[in-house]
């Protein structure tokens, strides 16, 4: 029984033993196949990076043979410094042309604009703004020709003709290209308020425009440029003439639906023939309240242009309104319509009348010089009036008749 034990023992300590051996030879045998594998990937490596290191150090060589077949440039010279004219506020000031494609719209909103700084940050000659509402052409053009000449850069012209005028007549040169793009205007319409507000917006654009001033094609000056743009720079009041008339033709012509925005206290009548400075300018293109209620309820015989400006004025701007006009016209024949004057009417003592005119303005003030242009002059009075009125009203350069004698007597 024991020997059989032994036996078993034995027989176990040998299984044990083979079983260990073949382990170790496994075990060897995969570290073997490992260092194979590894030498030969080791190898296969080498063989591939010294061919490529062979295949670079040829295209080098051949490189730098290609290269140095190729004959040597010279060297570029330094870019040469251009020196950049500056912009600043030069596209900005540029004045649009005055027959432009803007809409109606379009034109109020650009006319509108204003910088809220007063300052301005350059060199600015202010002008005035000479706007003629015209049905056509602007038949005493070679008087204001003489008017104007000389003083250029201190003043702007625009007019405004009815669509349907052709041009037909010959233009003065001062007036060449300085019509507007205008829509038909009916006398006492609101639209002549339309063609006013047009005129002042584009004038507007031109930020040099301080004052403006509002003529007729029958308009003539009363004395020189100089005088007049010396009067109308250094004003710190606003010409539009406005004064409460209780008449049937005043207060008459008040509808109740104008109700709340014009009350009949505020209602108010004057002539349409304005100066006024850029501030006001300014409020009555973007007025957006009173107008379009003088647009809806002052029509026929409302007579608009002859209320809305001094209702509005009166209401908004009544503190530097001097609440008269610079413009004379003589309502002494009664009518609708103010009188007109032909060739016999015109001679130097008619003429000095109207620069010497005084009169009373804003309860009891009172002026020497009260009228800066006169109407209604038809065509008829342009040959005496530039035989005349050059030394009467001294322009400075205009050209003087070389075969009239001047008479300061009255002419018949």
């Amino acid at each position: 029984m024991f020997m059989l034990e032994k036996m078993k023992g034995s027989n176990n300590q040998y299984q044990s033993n083979y079983v260990s051996k073949i382990f170790n030879f496994q075990l060897h045998f995969i570290n073997f196949l490992t260092y194979v594998l590894v030498l030969t990937f080791g190898l296969t490596l080498g063989i591939i990076l010294s061919f490529y290191l062979k295949e670079c150090s040829f295209s080098l060589q051949f490189t730098q043979l290609s290269l140095s077949s190729i004959p040597k440039t010279p060297p570029l010279p330094p870019p040469i410094a251009v020196k950049q004219e500056r912009i600043g506020l030069k596209e900005f000031l540029k004045v649009p042309p005055v027959m432009h494609d803007m809409d109606e719209e379009e034109l109020l909103w650009r006319g509108s604009m204003t910088a809220k700084i007063s300052e301005y940050p350059f060199d600015r000659v202010p002008k005035v703004a000479f706007m003629f509402l015209t049905r056509g052409a602007v038949f005493l053009a070679p008087l204001w020709e003489q008017f104007f000449k000389g003083h250029e850069g201190y003043y702007s012209i625009y007019v405004h003709s009815n669509p349907s005028y052709n041009g037909s007549h010959p233009e003065s040169p001062v007036f060449h290209g300085r019509r507007i793009p205008s829509k038909e205007v009916k006398w006492g319409d609101v639209n002549m308020i339309e063609a006013e507000r047009r005129l002042l917006s584009n004038a507007l654009l031109d930020i040099s425009n301080q004052r403006f001033v509002l003529l007729s094609e029958s308009c003539i000056p009363l004395f020189n440029f100089s005088t007049i743009y010396t009067y109308l720079i250094n004003s710190t009041e606003n010409y539009v003439m406005a004064f409460d008339d209780p008449s049937p033709v005043g207060r008459g012509r008040y509808s109740i639906q104008m109700l709340p925005e014009v009350s009949l206290r505020q209602w108010r009548k004057g002539y349409q023939w304005f100066e006024m400075d850029r501030e006001l300018a300014l409020g009555v293109v973007s007025d957006r309240i009173y107008f379009p209620v003088f647009q809806d309820y002052c029509r026929g015989s409302c007579y608009a242009d002859e209320h809305y400006l001094p209702t509005f004025v009166s209401i908004k701007f009544w503190e530097r309104n001097s609440n008269r006009s610079l413009t004379w016209v003589d309502w002494s024949r009664g009518g609708p319509h103010p009188a007109h004057f032909l060739r016999s009417d015109v001679n130097v003592e008619f003429l000095e009348r109207l620069r010497n005119k005084k009169c009373a303005y804003n309860n009891g003030y009172s002026t020497n010089a009260c009228f800066l242009f006169a109407r209604k002059f038809l065509p008829s009075t342009l040959s005496r009036l530039l035989k005349i009125a050059p030394e009467v009203m001294q322009f400075e350069h205009y050209d003087k008749p070389k075969k009239h004698k001047l008479s300061f007597k009255p002419i018949i």
